[in-house]
């Protein structure tokens, strides 16, 4: 049994240390804000996309992004730092952009999303998680342009379970779409796919935990570097003093890399900051049921519960954390074209996030080049998804057990 310290409060952090506890170590988890998922992990969109994870950088992308840049709505929204951290990430994204990279990497995300569906399932069984909106609806990717339909229609091999469908059969599936089903080609269904409240099962995790014999939490608790002993790290510094561990997971998101940095070890994060909307769902409000992404737009919709979150869009703008009121207009434009009748969109409730990102889309994931810090990191967009595969990843290998899936381009020498 080793003491351990979890840096984070997010869905991954906490996944992580109820693994960690579950594996026999005792845990002791910090967040630096007064509550458990207050950042990323707060009001994201709240998909489970087990299938759906290829990533952002992949052949065609800049095209695309000088489209999207000129759309003062557009999905993508740049400006340009003074920091070499930005010009970095940039360029390393840019290298990725190549369609043998993103399908290399879109087949280790596949495997790392279908060994999440099943530890999610563990844990939640575990854990006896309730009330956190699940649901299991399927997802559908509406496409607005005929060719780019096409291409993927003809990527479609049959060996998976997505099903190609055109307008009329998206609308079949999904009555909420007949409103906005004219500005649509076709969409791309996968049963199983799963929605969720990520704040709520954060919550009812921390909840979990606090029960446990082998855990303690503290918030308001800030990590402010790392206590080394031999070259070998023995501890995290805080306000407070320094808390002794045998290990360190670092799971703190974009914090991360800054508390990385002193010990030489440079992470490749870049917040891709989004936006959401939350609105009640009344009577008479005609609310889509299954997950939907409108592609072309980068706009996921998942009901939850009784409400409709909104998320989209991918602003690289550093770390600012502020809500740009012409962002969110333009959130409320899209979705009151798409989905009209769906939600009473006067009462949405806007947020916004930073999501870390690594260039090529994959997470950080094992023992850092610093004995006794293990990383956790970088997951993107998709966190929620991911966090319950690299949790149980995490756990087997600070228990000096093999990793359950390979490895390979999900360190952090690959990243």
């Amino acid at each position: 049994m080793q003491q351990l310290v979890v840096i984070g409060g997010g869905v991954v952090g906490l996944s992580t240390a109820w693994n960690l506890v579950e594996a026999g170590h005792r845990v002791r988890l910090l967040e630096r804000q007064p509550e458990l998922a207050a950042g990323a992990s707060h009001a994201n969109g709240g998909q489970l996309s087990y299938r759906y994870v290829s990533p952002l950088a992949d052949q065609g992308v800049p095209l695309k992004a000088l489209r999207w840049l000129m759309d003062p709505e557009g999905p993508l929204h740049f400006r340009p730092e003074a920091r070499w951290a930005q010009w970095s990430w940039l360029a390393q994204f840019l290298w990725r952009c190549r369609g043998s990279v993103n399908r290399a990497t879109t087949e280790r995300l596949l495997a790392l999303g279908a060994f999440s569906q099943r530890a999610f399932a563990d844990l939640a069984l575990q854990a006896d998680l309730q009330d956190i909106q699940l649901r299991s609806p399927g997802k559908l990717v509406v496409y607005r342009r005929a060719e780019e339909f096409r291409q993927v229609q003809a990527r479609l091999n049959g060996s998976g379970p997505e099903q190609a469908l055109d307008r009329a059969a998206c609308v079949a599936l999904e009555p909420a779409l007949q409103d906005g089903a004219s500005q649509l080609a076709g969409g791309i269904f996968t049963p199983g796919e799963a929605v969720a409240d990520c704040q709520r099962l954060c919550l009812a995790l921390g909840e979990r935990l606090r029960a446990h014999p082998r855990f303690e939490g503290q918030l308001n608790t800030a990590a402010t570097g790392f206590a080394l002993n031999e070259g070998r790290v023995r501890g995290v510094r805080t306000a407070a003093g320094v808390l002794e561990a045998d290990g360190v997971v670092l799971a703190a998101g974009l914090q991360s890399r800054a508390l990385a940095a002193p010990l030489g070890i440079r992470l490749p994060l870049y917040p891709l900051k989004g936006y959401s909307l939350t609105a009640p769902i009344a009577p008479e409000h005609r609310a889509p049921e299954v997950s939907v992404t409108d592609f072309e737009r980068k706009t996921l919709y998942a009901r939850i519960g009784q409400q409709l979150r909104v998320a989209a869009m991918v602003d690289l703008v550093g770390e600012d954390e502020q809500i740009d009121p012409r962002r969110l207009q333009a959130l409320q434009r899209h979705v009151r074209e798409l989905f009209p009748q769906a939600a009473d969109y006067s009462r949405a409730r806007p947020w916004t996030g930073l999501r870390p990102a690594t260039p090529g889309g994959a997470p950080i994931l094992g023992a850092s080049p610093v004995p006794g810090l293990w990383l956790n990191v970088g997951h993107g967009a998709l966190g929620f998804t991911f966090a319950f595969a690299s949790a149980r990843i995490l756990a087997e290998l600070v228990s000096g057990r093999s990793s359950p899936l390979p490895l390979d381009g999900l360190t952090l020498q690959a990243a």
